[in-house]
């Protein structure tokens, strides 16, 4: 949670709003947006000049009516309607185009934040830490509020630049004192906006969290809805969700009170500009110093000139939203750079080995710092049949996990081979939505994911491993599976295979996935929790015929003829190697 102080319109959030433009006109996408950006300046120069244009031919026409010219009123009538019909064509267009060139910089912008998120395992790392909540929302919605309302932003300052450029002359000529009282008026208003909606920066970054806190406690009861109905423990879920919404409510309610008293001062100010100028003007015409179309022209130039200054009075609400977000932004975007850049565990690990080598492995729980494993040196070799048996939970868990890389709380060494060799089962299977093809495609190394190019798009130009039917078939069938084509429709066939198949049918696909991937190890993680005991003699069977060494995490086997040697992990971090005889 950020405090006041963390979130302020100041230079931080200056700093931060560069260092995400300079990452875009970097990009391979820079030359294209900074091409679209100039051309819509051009648009906006000649919005600028229409709107000019429109003040004098608006001036003319009602002095046409006060003086009863008909030929006049017809001429600068269809003048108008001329002026009109050219500014909207350009206004639309400039509206496109900037439509388009948000459009490409969020495309930009999300396909690089997903790339690095997803394939650098970030999105393990933030979990685990917890020190960013809701990276999702922050990926599709901050990304997209920020593109959008950054791009709205500089064009409204620019567009407020160009016309106090063209307006300033307009008004002076006009009354140099009207001129004055439009720079003062509108610095006052900017300073009392600024005083009175302040506390809406925080209130609204806080607002995004806690709507994104609500929409997840609502999500997790649909994806656990079987469970929690069996279980029938609606009420702690309910009880929960009507927290998140009371605070959301109450959150909101401050944020309603802020923008009622900005409302109050922003609605006055905006109702006093169109009485202002006819104050100064109307006795200047009455006096007969100045025609009854200057009247109109002065209110035309005063109000542009008002909106071109007082964009922080009519837009605060916007930028206080704005603030949040590119704070949001910008930590989830320092948090993903440390974790691709500085991250350092003290675990020591290299690969390239033959074998899965723990030195002196130390492992501790991140939270408690309990020892879960001391000073483990141990081997598996390839093509040996271990068992890791254990019945703290934690301390399978924490070895599996440093095998994989995802575990630092600890100390010691550890050697192994590329990753690509190693593949894990877990305890219960994942199996994205899509083809049989696509599920049983081997993991591509993660080496070439993280030594690629760091344009978005480098996942695709990995190129995808191919798999022969006759491999998926061999696979399939070796597993019991061989009818699993045939029944939904095909290799090709997408089906959300987590839904329609029972859990021990999904394992054993993954299982299938791992014989046609061929690695040097798989560790398999409480196996017995899913398939059954025919099953699971069936599965070890098979990585033994495909010369697959396996390692088989448990709470406990009474089929010690499975293994060629024991790791038992015992309370206290202590643990025991036993090799066990040929039957």
């Amino acid at each position: 949670m950020m405090n006041d102080e963390q979130i302020p319109l100041d230079r931080l959030a200056w700093e931060r709003f560069k260092r995400h433009m300079r990452v875009l006109l970097h990009s391979e996408v820079g030359g294209k947006a900074l091409g679209l950006f100039l051309l819509l300046i051009v648009f906006l120069v000649g919005i600028n000049g229409l709107n000019v244009v429109n003040s004098y031919v608006g001036r003319d026409f009602m002095t046409a009516i006060a003086e009863r010219n008909r030929a006049g009123f017809v001429e600068y009538a269809w003048l108008w309607i001329g002026v009109f019909a050219v500014a909207t064509v350009v206004s639309v267009v400039s509206r496109y185009m900037e439509e388009s060139l948000a459009l490409l910089w969020r495309t930009f912008l999300a396909q690089r934040s997903v790339h690095i998120y997803a394939t650098h395992r970030v999105y393990f790392y933030l979990e685990e830490s917890g020190e960013i909540g809701n990276p999702d929302q922050r990926i599709a919605d901050d990304i997209k509020t920020f593109t959008t309302t950054t791009l709205s932003f500089t064009l409204m300052l620019i567009n407020g630049s160009f016309t106090v450029v063209a307006f300033s002359g307009v008004l002076w000529s006009i009354s140099p004192l009207l001129m004055i009282v439009a720079v003062l008026y509108a610095a006052l208003g900017t300073y009392c906006t600024v005083s009175l909606g302040r506390p809406l920066v925080k209130l609204n970054f806080d607002q995004l969290d806690k709507e994104a806190d609500f929409r997840s406690g609502l999500i997790y009861l649909k994806e656990n809805a079987d469970a929690v109905a069996l279980s029938r423990r609606e009420i702690p879920l309910l009880r929960r969700l009507q927290q998140r919404l009371a605070e959301l409510a109450e959150n909101f309610r401050a944020i309603v009170g802020v923008n009622r008293n900005v409302g109050f001062f922003a609605t006055f100010y905006n109702w006093m500009i169109q009485i202002i100028p006819a104050l100064f003007v109307a006795p200047m015409f009455i006096r007969g110093d100045v025609e009854f179309g200057v009247i109109t022209q002065s209110a035309i130039a005063f109000t542009a000139l008002l909106g071109a200054f007082s964009l922080i009075v009519t837009q605060f609400q916007s930028i206080s939203s704005f603030a949040a977000v590119l704070a949001r932004l910008s930590s989830f975007s320092e948090a993903v750079a440390q974790e691709v850049l500085q991250r350092k565990s003290p675990i020591l690990a290299s690969e390239g080995a033959e074998q899965i080598v723990y030195l002196g492995l130390t492992l501790r729980s991140p939270r408690s710092g309990r020892i879960l494993v001391e000073n483990l040196t141990v081997a598996f070799s390839r093509g040996e049949r271990v068992l890791v048996r254990a019945p703290d939970e934690s301390a399978r868990t924490a070895l599996l996990r440093v095998t994989a890389g995802l575990w630092d709380a600890g100390e010691g060494g550890l050697m192994r081979p590329a990753l690509d060799q190693l593949m894990f089962v877990t305890e219960r299977p994942f199996l994205p939505f899509g083809s049989l093809q696509e599920l049983l495609l081997p993991p591509h190394p993660l080496e070439a994911v993280f030594m690629g190019a760091t344009r978005p798009d480098s996942v695709a130009g990995l190129g995808a491993p191919t798999v022969m039917e006759e491999q998926i078939s061999r696979a399939l069938a070796a597993l019991g599976l061989g009818t699993l084509s045939t029944r939904f429709g095909g290799l090709a066939a997408e089906q959300d295979w987590s839904n329609i198949l029972p859990l021990a049918e999904q394992q054993l696909l993954v299982i299938a996935r791992l014989l046609i991937s061929r690695p040097r190890f798989a560790l398999l993680d409480r196996p017995a929790a899913t398939l059954s005991a025919d099953q699971l003699d069936m599965v070890l069977n098979q990585l033994s015929r495909h010369a697959i060494a396996y390692v088989v995490f448990a709470e406990d086997e009474d089929r010690p003829e499975r293994y060629d040697a024991v790791l038992e992990l015992k309370g206290g971090g202590t643990w025991e190697w036993k090799v066990l005889a040929a039957p």
